[in-house]
């Protein structure tokens, strides 16, 4: 079958394609209704049917793959490896399940995790599923005050951390950041159950910390049933930049996640069981959460998960993996292909990676060198691809099980079966033709996988994603706020955001939240962050503050810029920090008073700052010009 006929009969005839594709997992009770389109622009998949995340990554194979590896935890910060078969992983599962079950966690309680990449946090991921109970995984880069808006959001019952983590060496103490979110916080959770590595001094409090090592005591031998549920039941929330500076919290299903997983294990990743999928990302992302815990363990892949570096102890890290794990597939994004790209060539020579198949790389636009230099060190198929928090599975790419379609450098492919994509024209509102720029959208209903909502606010996800109607059918469709061009071929091209969110190293970071971690401190009267084009990093944060008491020495404004940064990495985190903080008199500005934001970065990046008829001080933009030239 061609893939076009393939992705048509998926726009076309959406019940039976998902029908077919829905076979591909366990279903305790049967689905009613494939599609309950009646409350626009919300979707239900698999009305009726009951299911459960954990019982299709890890029990359903237990029987026939009981000893075959399922989780490889490799850790080059505590030299550490350790791998679990399916029936071990199983064992661990079942042992953290019955310990939430023990604190009062049960179906549709909220648990949020703040931990580093450990096998513990897989575990905690997978007995939230087991027993019902929603995660809401926070990055571990993440600093107090954002971990406790998230808090606030999710109002967990349980928290679950451990006493650090370790990124190039240095040790992270996560317990000192949750304890100071949670005071922060407005809620609080009943218990904080604790993995102790031995990295760093843990306070404790009494009541209400728990020894995680303590209780996998008491429950060794724990057998917790799979709870099954309804495949429009929350699985998990995970919070994702915005533009007003409170994070949304993005809230995923149960069956149509595992259907779109299990289907682009298959489709899109080529995968067959018995293989080893090595994804790069880190839990807290959507990245990780769909391939490196739940859909490689569908597939009933080994599944890596790694914490460190690219780099450490050498570049040679991960192809030392790829060989002594026989990696099949790997997912990584381009900026750490490019960082490897700068390294001694060697350490990638010396390695035996005859075993990969494929290397997938998603998260930022990807160029052409990059593509061109890693697919030629490797010698396979490097196949880029397109997708959001919001997604959870590729929007656009390559389906090469399917049809074994030709890539295109710098494009991230052909949109996927399910997403009817379309370009709009920014300003008419009416559909644009090929190679013509417009606003990428996807015609509602999305497909299974996708959003339901924004946590406990329907409303904010109406108003957020849904707030533009197709000229052709007036169906809702959904804003990705990226622009995209479509060539003749139809393939896609993303050209950047159309929103205020940037993109660094395939973590989106909204320019809100930086400039209000900024605007705290006492020196700052008004701030502007745009994102720039960094050749490594794909995006960096840049900001422009004007102080309140103005700094006219060099060393005055370096002082205030080293400043901000540690606010920053107070407030948000590393993640957040922006490269550069320069300080200057005046912002541009509208003469309603909108800051110019796409002119400040056109700018940055030494492009032309654009139409400035409606400025209000053209001194303003003099004073980014001098400051960039320092």
């Amino acid at each position: 079958m061609s893939f076009a006929t393939f992705y048509q009969r998926s726009i076309d005839e959406p019940s039976a394609f998902w029908t077919e594709q829905a076979r591909r997992i366990d279903w305790h009770h049967p689905f009613s209704q494939v599609l309950d389109d009646s409350r626009p622009p919300f979707a239900r998949w698999f009305v009726g049917g009951t299911t459960n995340l954990c019982h299709n990554a890890v029990d359903r194979w237990v029987a026939t793959r009981g000893e075959q590896p399922a989780l490889i935890a490799i850790s080059t910060e505590t030299n550490t490896e350790k791998t679990y078969s399916f029936r071990e992983l199983h064992a661990e599962v079942n042992r953290t399940a019955a310990i939430m079950q023990s604190l009062g966690v049960g179906r549709g309680d909220r648990v949020l995790l703040y931990m580093p990449m450990i096998a513990e946090a897989t575990f905690a991921m997978l007995a939230c599923a087991r027993i019902g109970a929603i995660h809401s995984v926070v990055f571990g880069g993440f600093a107090s005050h954002s971990l406790a808006s998230r808090i606030d959001d999710a109002t967990p019952k349980l928290i679950v951390s451990a006493d650090a983590g370790s990124r190039a060496g240095k040790i992270l103490p996560y317990k000192g950041l949750l304890d100071e979110a949670i005071k922060l916080a407005r809620h609080k959770p009943e218990h904080v159950l604790l993995v102790d590595r031995g990295l760093a001094a843990m306070d404790t409090v009494a009541g209400r910390d728990v020894n995680y090592a303590e209780q996998c005591q008491l429950h060794m031998d724990a057998k917790v049933p799979v709870t099954w549920l309804e495949s429009n039941e929350a699985s998990y929330i995970l919070y994702t930049s915005g533009t007003t500076g409170k994070p949304k919290g993005v809230q995923r299903d149960v069956g149509g996640y595992a259907v779109a997983l299990a289907t682009s294990m298959d489709a899109i990743f080529c995968s067959k069981g018995g293989g080893t999928f090595f994804c790069t990302s880190d839990i807290g992302w959507v990245v990780g959460h769909s391939y490196i815990v739940y859909g490689p363990l569908i597939a009933g892949m080994a599944t890596i998960l790694y914490e460190g570096l690219p780099i450490r102890p050498d570049a040679g890290i991960w192809w030392s993996i790829v060989e002594k794990y026989k990696v099949t597939r790997m997912f990584s994004a381009p900026t750490a292909i490019r960082v490897l790209k700068k390294q001694p060539p060697e350490l990638m020579q010396k390695y035996d990676l005859s075993s990969l198949q494929a290397l997938y790389l998603a998260g930022e636009p990807l160029d052409a060198s990059t593509s061109s230099w890693i697919s030629s060190a490797l010698g396979v198929p490097v196949i880029d691809n397109y997708w959001q928090t919001e997604s959870g599975w590729p929007i656009m790419t390559i389906a090469k099980n399917i049809e074994n379609k030709a890539s295109k450098l710098g494009s991230p492919g052909l949109p996927m079966y399910g997403y009817k994509v379309r370009l709009l024209n920014e300003s008419t509102g009416a559909l644009c033709g090929a190679n013509e720029k417009g606003v990428v959208v996807i015609e509602w209903p999305l497909p299974p996988g996708c959003l339901q909502t924004i946590y406990g606010d329907d409303q904010r996800c109406v108003a957020t994603y849904w707030t533009t109607q197709m000229p052709d059918s007036g169906r809702p469709a959904y804003s990705t706020f990226d622009w995209g061009i479509r060539d003749e071929d139809g393939y896609y091209f993303i050209l950047g955001r159309t929103d205020d969110v940037i993109n660094v190293a395939g973590h989106r970071l909204g320019t809100r939240e930086i400039e209000e971690s900024i605007s705290s401190h006492p020196n700052v009267s008004e701030v502007a962050v745009v994102g720039v084009e960094d050749k490594l990093k794909g995006q960096v944060a840049v900001a422009f503050v004007i102080p309140k008491v103005a700094e006219s020495s060099a060393e005055g404004r370096g002082r205030l810029e080293a400043e901000i940064m540690r606010v920053v990495d107070q407030r948000l985190g590393s993640v957040g920090r922006p490269a550069r903080v320069y300080v200057v008199g005046l912002l541009p500005k509208t003469r309603s008073g909108k800051l110019l934001r796409r002119s400040i970065q056109a700018l940055c990046e030494g492009r032309d700052p654009g139409d400035l008829t409606t400025i209000e001080d053209p001194a303003s933009l003099q004073q980014i010009k001098e400051a960039l030239l320092g």
